[in-house]
């Protein structure tokens, strides 16, 4: 039996009309605030391709009369419909960093072209972004040994991904941008979600209804087919993924682990999707196999970085292994 039942998703008609709604509501309530500046400058290089598909563009931001090849943040941008989210420079350039924003296939892509598991799309694309960067680094001046992931909200997800399921170079390829390594720096997870398992989910934020169609088909029918989906699911999500040889990871998150009350637009559906509660749960997982997480929210302080900016900056500065 093929795993992904798509009967419920007969045509991409019927997606919209299924999905639509929720995906609206998640792009609306996932803009990312301090992160998402409303007007970045000019891109050092727009939308430069990195393969053949419409939305599978970089925006590449170099700071100005840099002393040598810079340091790289790929920044990962939307995941349920495609779009690049660039972070704000003004953290990063002062110390010579560089900033990737990546626009991948998104799950309406995967959906919309019939593929049989959407987040699969996100996922490659997320990689080949990556191997790509670092391939044509010496060509925007920047440095192929000192390049960070990350995202915020929904862009989380392929950051965890690429700095848990370890090193994807094929030396043996043809293509020369899939003989590159992935393996990264740091992870830099702001407000973030970092598992596509439906019971995973329920476990760490009761009532969440979050991720579909990243399996191909809605949450409610991942929940109650989850045994045979696992899997695929165990190949994909982050926390499956992780392992004692990850890259550091930190999660950030501005809202403590009740709902805010004096903020009308922190809703229920909003506080769970973005709660630092998923945080905890991966940095529990993480005690469990050795890997190094950090975990921070009001009333939570990491002792060894300020908050997220300050871990991505410290780590691309410091001196490559």
């Amino acid at each position: 039996m093929n795993p992904i039942d798509r009967r419920h998703f007969s045509s991409p008609s019927h997606f919209r009309a299924a999905f639509w709604p929720t995906l609206a509501a998640l792009i609306a309530v996932a803009s990312l605030r301090a992160a998402n500046p409303p007007a970045p400058p000019t891109p050092t290089a727009a939308d430069v391709s990195y393969g053949p598909h419409p939305h599978q563009l970089v925006d590449i931001y170099v700071p100005p009369n840099s002393p040598g090849p810079c340091p790289v943040l790929v920044w990962y941008g939307g995941v349920f419909k495609e779009g690049k989210h660039p972070v704000d420079l003004g953290k990063f350039f002062p110390a010579h960093i560089a900033v990737v924003a990546v626009e991948t296939r998104s799950l309406a892509d995967g959906m919309q072209e019939k593929e049989p598991v959407p987040v699969s799309y996100v996922m490659n694309d997320a990689r080949r972004a990556l191997q790509f960067i670092r391939l044509n680094a010496a060509k925007w001046n920047l440095d192929p040994k000192r390049i960070a992931v990350g995202g915020g909200s929904q862009g989380t997800l392929p950051a965890l991904y690429i700095g848990c399921s370890g090193d994807h170079a094929n030396p043996a390829s043809s293509d020369p941008v899939e003989r590159m390594s992935t393996k990264v720096v740091c992870v830099a997870a702001f407000r973030s979600q970092p598992s596509i398992d439906p019971k995973r989910m329920q476990e760490w934020v009761p009532g969440v209804v979050w991720g579909a169609p990243a399996l191909g088909c809605s949450f409610e029918e991942s929940l109650k087919r989850r045994d045979e989906l696992l899997p695929v699911i165990k190949k994909w999500s982050p926390d499956w993924l992780l392992n004692k040889d990850a890259a550091p990871i930190y999660f950030e998150n501005e809202w403590g682990l009740t709902q805010p009350t004096d903020d009308p637009k922190v809703n229920e559906v909003n506080y769970k999707v973005h709660s630092p509660a998923w945080g905890m749960g991966f940095h529990k997982l993480a005690e469990s196999v050795g890997a190094t997480v950090y975990n921070k929210f009001p009333g939570h302080p990491t002792e060894k970085y300020k908050d997220i900016w300050d871990f991505i900056v410290q780590n691309l500065t410091a001196p490559a292994k």
